[in-house]
């Protein structure tokens, strides 16, 4: 308990410190308020992933033994995902393709540092490709770099990305620990208390950002965590992980396929039609219509936090069941779908329509 909550104070410090030294940062720093995707109200340091850094760095110092043995290969493969990551948010200047290939390559130097790669899905055509050492090597760099930019994604609201990483690492801190993987629960609580010691400043009122560089990082400790578990014990397959991590990874492929079928528009390219926007204009700011806009951020993270609680809750006490688990993520593909086809064409059926939605100019955020 001593070490987790080192982690939460040192992270905690350390964005403190980010914000206090803003004005001599702050002209590279700052995020300002242009953007589609952008709701805060004040220009904000977003290099959030500093402070991220430090408290995982701090976990792999505190630890010993196995969990040592987990922590430091991760925290070094972690570094390509934070730089370029970091690279963005100072210079606004990194494409979408540069900082992908950098999160994939995190995954692929994280099996160079340990020997561990992907080949159990519970999918056994895919598993059978996977015995090919080359295609396992590339598709985990792929789960990786995925799982990454989804928590990136999802990264739009105050307290949103580093909660639901908590939630999620905590999810497979307790999976492991059912399963006797007493040096991977470690880690990933000691993963869990850096982004909650990072929600701590963040949330609710965003006085610093996480960035392209923290929510690659802690992305990437998230994913490559996922991939552990499996590959250390014969009890569950990928099945598991991918519950776990099933709402930032709909988001990403609905936001996919969205963006492809709007005319005009690349998968790249940032829009504010993601679920947790329509959130905050259809729920929050109807049910808290006199809450300042700041407070109306924070408080649209919360529905998120249910959206990622419980697919991963249902991952850990169905673990060792495969066909529940992949009825799970079939649930969470419907409920997704329902709730997004509600939030924008008002009815429980999602269709092509409803890929197709455009915000509306009183639906915009302002």
């Amino acid at each position: 308990m001593a070490q987790y909550l080192a982690v939460f104070i040192v992270t905690a410090l350390a964005g403190w410190a980010l914000i206090a030294t803003q004005r001599w940062h702050g002209r590279f720093s700052l995020d300002g308020l242009e953007g589609v995707q952008k709701l805060h109200v004040h220009p904000t340091p977003r290099i959030g992933g500093l402070a991220i850094a430090m408290g995982l760095c701090i976990a792999w110092m505190a630890t010993t033994g196995p969990t040592r043995q987990i922590m430091g290969p991760m925290v070094v493969a972690g570094i390509p995902a934070l730089v370029f990551g970091l690279a963005e948010d100072l210079s606004k200047r990194v494409g979408v393709l540069p900082r992908l290939l950098a999160t994939m390559s995190s995954g692929i130097l994280a099996w160079y540092l340990t020997g561990v790669a992907m080949q159990d899905t519970g999918f056994p055509p895919l598993d059978w490709l996977l015995q090919f050492l080359p295609f396992a090597v590339l598709f985990t760099g792929f789960a990786v770099g995925g799982v990454a930019n989804a928590v990136n994604i999802i990264d739009g609201f105050n307290g949103l990305a580093s909660g639901t990483a908590a939630i999620l690492l905590g999810a497979l801190g307790w999976m492991s620990q059912n399963l006797g993987d007493l040096a991977l629960a470690h880690a990933c609580y000691l993963g869990a208390s850096c982004a909650l010691g990072f929600g701590a400043i963040n949330w609710p009122l965003g006085k610093l950002f996480l960035g392209d560089g923290g929510a690659y990082l802690i992305g990437f400790v998230l994913a490559w965590l996922a991939v552990l578990l499996p590959m250390r014990s014969d009890q569950v397959n990928a099945w598991a992980t991918i519950l776990v991590c099933a709402y930032p990874v709909l988001e990403v492929g609905f936001s996919v396929r969205r963006r492809r079928r709007r005319k005009g528009h690349s998968p790249g390219q940032a829009d504010s039609l993601h679920l947790h926007h329509l959130l905050y204009r259809r729920v929050v700011r109807k049910v808290l219509p006199r809450a300042s806009k700041a407070w109306q951020n924070g408080l649209t993270s919360p529905l998120g936090w249910l959206m990622a609680a419980l697919p991963a809750i249902w991952a850990v006490l169905f673990a060792k069941n495969t066909p529940l688990l992949a009825a799970g993520f079939g649930l969470a593909v419907f409920v997704y779908a329902a709730l997004y086809a509600r939030l924008t064409q008002f009815r429980w059926c999602f269709s092509a329509m409803t890929l197709r939605a455009r915000a509306t100019p009183e639906a915009q955020p302002s």
